[in-house]
This record gives C-alpha cells, sequence and structure tokens, in this order.
C-alpha cells in the first residue's frame, strides 16, 4: 500500500506518537495513538509497541521522575525516546541488522525534535489540537499528511550532496547514520562575510522595517543555503531557517524529482509522493472505521500540508507563491503563508523574496495587517519599490565575495565546528566528507557517542556541562579522530594523512584552532 506498507521498509523503523492521557480504559487503548509509522501495521502490533514504550517509560520515572528515559539499547533495536510535549511521546525503534545500521542515538533523537519542532511552527501544539477537538480526528489527520510528507521526499544536489532533512527514498529509509557523523542537525550553517557587506545588509534589514509598517515583525536573510542575517530568537531561527533550506532557497526549488539517493537508487520521489497520496486516505480511513466511538465525518478533515514537495515557486515580480494554504474565499488567488512563533507565540504572515541566490523572509503578525491579503499585497509593493535596490545590491556584494560550494574547505582537515550557546555550526563541504573511509566515519560516529553520553551524564548530575573535554583515537584504518570540548564549543575532526604519532595530529588541531577558530581550541 505505497510507502507506508510495512513489507516495504521490512519493519527496520518504527515511528509512533501516543499520549499517556488517553486510552486508559479496557477498550479504548487505540485511543492514545496519535501516529504510527508504518501505518497499515496490525493495531495489535502498534499496541505491543506503545505498550513497551509506556512501561519503560513508567519504570525509569522511578529512579528518574523529572527526566524519563531517552534511549534503551536491546540487542537487535535502538528504543529512541523523546517527550515532545507532557505526557505526549515520540518514540522511534530501529532494528540493528543493516551494514549502514550504525548511528548515534542522539542524531535519531535530533530527528524526533526537528518533527514536533516544525510541526508546533505551523499547526501549533499537539495539546492545544487536542483540546480543540478532543476526538483526536484532526491531531492525526495533521500528523499523518506532516510526518508522511517530511519523510517522503529528498533532495539532489548539484553537488551530490544527500541532504538529511528527509529521509524516504521510494521504499528505502535513510536515517542519519555514522555517514552523517560531521553533521549536526538543529544547527545554523552562516556565511562569513566583510564589514562593508555587513553594513550594506544592516541597511537592508532596516528598510525591510520600515516596509512591514510594524514593529514586531521579523526579517531572515538567506545567501545560498547560508544565513547571512536575523532579528529572530535562536528557536524560531532554527525552525525556519530549517524550512528555507527544505522548501525555499534557490537549490530547494531548483531540485525537481530524482531517482538517486546517497545510498541506492530506487523510486523517485513523484513516485513516493503519488503513494503517499494514494494511500493515506485507505490509512486514515482503516484506523477511524476501527472505532466506534469514531465521530462522523473524521475523515473528512482538509489539512495544510506545508512539506510538501514542489510545491513553491518563483513568481515574475520576485516573490515565492504556493497554493498549500488554499484559496481566499471567492477568489482564485492562493492564501498567504502563515506560522506561528514560538518566542511570541503570534501567527505570523510568511513573506518570502527571492532575487538570484539571496532569498529574504519577512515575517509579519497576522494582527497588524488590515484588510488581511489586500494589506499583505501593499507590504510586498513597499518591498518592490523601497528595497529592490538595496537587495540587489546586497546579493551583487554576497555573489562577489561567495568562495562556492568548498568556501569552507580546509585542505587535509574534515571537521565539524558546533557553538551550542549560538546554535550555529560549520562543517567540511559533503562532498569532501564523502573522501573518507567508512573505517573512520564509524570512528568518528563512535566517538561522537562517546560525548553524547558524558553531555547526558554530566546533565543528570547537574554538574559543569561545559567543562574542557578531550578525545583522541586512532581508527582501524590509522586516522586520527579527535574531539574537543570547551566552554559550550565543540570539534571534531578527521585526520586520515596524518603522521603515526599523537604529537602530530595534536599539533594539527592547534594549527586549525589558532587559524580559524580564534585559538578557542588551543590547549
Amino acid at each position: 500500500m505505497g510507502i507506508s506498507a510495512a513489507s516495504s521498509v521490512s519493519e527496520a523503523m518504527k515511528l509512533c506518537i501516543f499520549d499517556l492521557r488517553r486510552g486508559q480504559h479496557e477498550g479504548q487503548e487505540l485511543d492514545k495513538i496519535l501516529y504510527f509509522f508504518p501505518a497499515d501495521l496490525p493495531f495489535p502490533t502498534q499496541l505491543s509497541v506503545i505498550g513497551l514504550s509506556e512501561g519503560l517509560i513508567t519504570f525509569t520515572r522511578i529512579f528518574s521522575p523529572e527526566a524519563p528515559c531517552e534511549v534503551i539499547e536491546a540487542e537487535m533495536h535502538s528504543h529512541v525516546f523523546y517527550e515532545a510535549e507532557r505526557d505526549i511521546w515520540m518514540v522511534m525503534v530501529v532494528e540493528k541488522s543493516e551494514s549502514e545500521a550504525i548511528w548515534r542515538t542522539a542524531a535519531l533523537r535530533s530527528v524526533l525534535k526537528e518533527v514536533h519542532s516544525l510541526f508546533v511552527m505551523f499547526h501549533g501544539s499537539i495539546r492545544a489540537l487536542l483540546d480543540r477537538e478532543p476526538s483526536g480526528g484532526l491531531t492525526r489527520t495533521h500528523l499523518y499528511y506532516f510526518i508522511m510528507d517530511y519523510l517522503s521526499a529528498f533532495e539532489k544536489r548539484p553537488s551530490l550532496e544527500f541532504r538529511c532533512w528527509d529521509f524516504l527514498s521510494g521504499k528505502k529509509l535513510h536515517l542519519p547514520n555514522f555517514r552523517d557523523s560531521l553533521k549536526e542537525r538543529g544547527m545554523v550553517q552562516m556565511l562569513t562575510i566583510g564589514r562593508e557587506a555587513a553594513l550594506e545588509v544592516q541597511s537592508l534589514v532596516r528598510v525591510l522595517e520600515s516596509c512591514a509598517g510594524c514593529k514586531q515583525s521579523y526579517s531572515l536573510i538567506m545567501f545560498q543555503d547560508l544565513l547571512v542575517s536575523t532579528t529572530l530568537s535562536p528557536d524560531d531561527l532554527i525552525n525556519l531557517f530549517t524550512y528555507t533550506v527544505m522548501r525555499l532557497t534557490p537549490n530547494a526549488l531548483s531540485a525537481g524529482p530524482s531517482s538517486w539517493s546517497y545510498l541506492r537508487k530506487g523510486s523517485t520521489t513523484s513516485n513516493a509522493s503519488a503513494s503517499l497520496s494514494t494511500s493515506s486516505n485507505s490509512v486514515l480511513d482503516r484506523y477511524y472505521n476501527s472505532r466506534d466511538t469514531s465521530p462522523v465525518g473524521v475523515r473528512s478533515y482538509q489539512v495544510v500540508r506545508p512539506l510538501q514537495h514542489e510545491k513553491w515557486s518563483k513568481g515574475k515580480d520576485g516573490f515565492l507563491v504556493t497554493d498549500i494554504w488554499g484559496t481566499e474565499v471567492g477568489s482564485l488567488s492562493p492564501s498567504s503563508p502563515t506560522i506561528w512563533l514560538k518566542q511570541t507565540e503570534e501567527r505570523m504572515y510568511l513573506c518570502a523574496f527571492q532575487h538570484k541566490s539571496l532569498t529574504i523572509i519577512l515575517l509579519i503578525p497576522v494582527t497588524s495587517v488590515h484588510n488581511g491579503e489586500q494589506g499583505l499585497s501593499v507590504v510586498k509593493q513597499q518591498i518592490l519599490e523601497n528595497a529592490s535596490p538595496k537587495i540587489f545590491k546586497v546579493e551583487e556584494k554576497l555573489s562577489r565575495g561567495w568562495g562556492g560550494e568548498n568556501a569552507y574547505h580546509v585542505s587535509g582537515y574534515r571537521y565539524l565546528l558546533v557553538d551550542g550557546d549560538k546554535y550555529i555550526s560549520r562543517a567540511s563541504p559533503p562532498g569532501k566528507v564523502t573522501t573518507l573511509t567508512k573505517d573512520s566515519l564509524v570512528a568518528m560516529s563512535k566517538l561522537r557517542g562517546e560525548v553524547d553520553l558524558e553531555k547526558s551524564r554530566a546533565k543528570c548530575d547537574d554538574s559543569d556541562c561545559e567543562k574542557d573535554q578531550e578525545i583522541c583515537i586512532r581508527a582501524k584504518n590509522g586516522a586520527w579522530v579527535i574531539s574537543r570540548l570547551t566552554r559550550g564549543k565543540e570539534l571534531y575532526m578527521v585526520l586520515e594523512k596524518a603522521n603515526e604519532t599523537l604529537l602530530y595530529a595534536s599539533e594539527a588541531v592547534e594549527k586549525f584552532s589558532d587559524r580559524y577558530c580564534s585559538g578557542v581550541f588551543s590547549l
């Protein structure tokens, strides 16, 4: 039955969302299930997975009431837990049988966090949806389409980079594994610019604020897939940055259907989307038909699907348009996109403009725009008349200083820099990381797993999570795999062509730190 068929993915991964407050009475157990993948697994199997998860949560709460289990490692499976909202849990169960099944549980958990954060940005909290419609039909429909859209699409980049924003290619799931050990989800990648360009960007931001016509507006400016400037809070920035890279940047708009993927060739994205479209109604019908208490009409929900692939396009005036949010009442014109901001808890219009490699997002409170779409058209006209010259100038300056996709490559090094305080990361270009051997990547994945474990222990013990730490190991192939942590910043590095001595590897890290990190990681 399309991409949701259990046989298609060999049950290698199960993903469920359930509410501990629901289905507590005999005969109502299914009511606690808000989402389950694969969707057509027998209900007893679904309840078995959720029942086991509930038991593990209850048991671990005895020893840690405020921080129940995050991961349980069994012989054949990893169980990854995330309490997205109070009593609403997301659980991923993944098999260890495949040769590629070497992963960090923290990376898998970050997938769950990302799914929930993006969902809330577009639809609000799951609990609020359940309170609004207690039967749960609306919530289940929202979650089903949202997560399947999240899983179903993948992108092909000119540099043959597989962007692990999306995971389901045809019938093959691509979860973050050891090949992604020099990537960090939930972080922003920034463009380094000079003083003159920075002044031009600041001037553009001020003009955009004046065009919005209200003090509560926010902006985000990106060049290619890199952040240039923003006025958003960190949490809201990460969500909007993630979505922009997924669907709005020039690379995302130009990425057509492809059968290429990082691990294998399979069915095309368009085929996967078609499978989702044709199978979704059957899955939801099957789910609701199983409930005697289901209200009439639960299968008729019309929901917004913001993660649908290839639904955005660039208009002649430079503004990005989509019909995802439907059309205006009494008109054929598409309704403007809206999102929720976490910091202000306001619904905002999302106004996106693009000129060549420059993408500009302007967020305006829905309550501050008079006459709805008509008022928003006035704002867009203001941008065209007053901001266009500065937009063109900024794009020209950034393009002139852009070093291309290998701009942040450092010869001889494969690295990942993470600033946890600022939610910023920088890494070797994906095309360069693919030159590393499997032994090196597996060693780095295991090293990062050790670091994740130490950070988790420090958090549980309420000890200093930012203590300096260094780990340096020799991989099977002779490569040096190194991590250094200091004051909220992390450096991970693979040196495959380094000398045999530890001293040589240490000196190489010192040189990198002094030249590219202002000596932050120097001992």
